[in-house]
């Protein structure tokens, strides 16, 4: 029996995206550095093409630039990034968040409430590192897109949410107030399950503005 495409395993190429998705927005790599194609399938084990295609979905992305006879380079975070990031997140996470309680399915809440309990879990936790922290950021705020049932509005959140993160992530160590920070979601993720779109579209712009906020506050 054929696998069908919602089981089927991701391309290699996929795969290769996904990886260098997260070491590009946790900063990983770092900001400004080269990458080789070559090196970069010996890394992960797979083929030039692959990585080919991954680096050219990241360059939609904004993650990683290539210029001409140069190469490719991971993006550098500016900082005046901050405020036309937020513009967009300001408008767009409220609408996300009251979509997902409007529409969530049943399966979508069951997801949401074991996210709900990994953050109380995570976030009053010492030992949890600041990596960890910013992983479980991204993972909640993709249910929350996943939840909307709109393609779009999820692409487009997740774009701009790995570019926060970028931005977070250059400042982990100067922002001691990171577990609180993730921990806010427990409200949000509880709206959207009981399905308030207004607390929910509330608790969403509580949070981007509170992001903004901390950032500029040690800059």
């Amino acid at each position: 029996m054929p696998v069908s495409s919602a089981t089927a395993a991701p391309s290699l190429a996929e795969q290769a995206y996904r990886t260098l998705t997260d070491q590009l927005v946790t900063l990983q790599i770092r900001p400004g550095s080269p990458l080789n194609d070559e090196q970069l399938a010996r890394e992960l084990g797979v083929g030039r093409t692959p990585v080919r295609e991954a680096l050219k979905r990241l360059e939609a992305d904004r993650l990683v630039v290539a210029y001409p006879r140069r190469g490719t380079f991971a993006t550098e975070v500016h900082l005046t990034d901050l405020g036309h990031v937020s513009e967009v997140r300001r408008q767009l996470e409220p609408l996300a968040a009251a979509a997902a309680a409007r529409r969530s399915t049943a399966a979508d809440r069951e997801l949401l409430a074991g996210l709900a309990d990994l953050v109380a879990e995570r976030s009053g936790q010492p030992s949890t590192t600041p990596l960890e922290l910013m992983r479980l950021d991204l993972r909640l705020h993709r249910a929350v897109y996943a939840a909307t049932g709109n393609p779009y509005l999820e692409s487009t959140l997740v774009g701009y949410d790995n570019l926060a993160t970028r931005i977070w992530c250059l400042f982990l160590g100067r922002l001691p107030g990171l577990a609180g920070h993730v921990g806010e979601h427990s409200e949000l993720l509880s709206a959207v399950i009981d399905g308030d779109a207004e607390r929910a579209a509330a608790c969403a712009t509580d949070h981007v503005t509170g992001f903004e906020i901390a950032i500029r506050a040690v800059l």
